[in-house]
């Protein structure tokens, strides 16, 4: 069984047992979301938006983890100026349990 999941404004496809980094801020430990389909071998179940009945439970494993660096580098032609300034952006890593339709 498999789902799509939307966080954080990006949509996922998950399965269960399957660990992700999202864009979630949050405290709790366990969530549920709601798929915007759920589909298997045999059939599919679309949503609109999301499907009724149907839930995917995550739990948090870390709150924050660090993405890799990434290197901002402005440049001004014909003056000699160069910055370079870097930025990592934070993230949650997730597992998604039970999918349930």
């Amino acid at each position: 069984m498999k789902a799509i999941i939307r966080v954080g404004g990006k949509q996922y496809i998950v399965t269960e047992k399957q660990t992700l980094l999202v864009d979630l801020q949050g405290d709790s430990k366990d969530l549920d979301l709601e798929p915007l389909m759920v589909f298997d071998d045999k059939e599919a179940k679309v949503g609109t938006p999301v499907v009724k009945g149907a839930s995917v439970k995550v739990k948090i494993l870390e709150a924050e983890v660090k993405g890799e660096k990434l290197q901002i580098a402005k440049f001004e032609a014909k003056k000699r100026v160069k910055k370079i300034t870097g930025h990592r952006q934070k993230h949650t890593k997730i597992e998604v349990t039970k999918i349930t339709a």
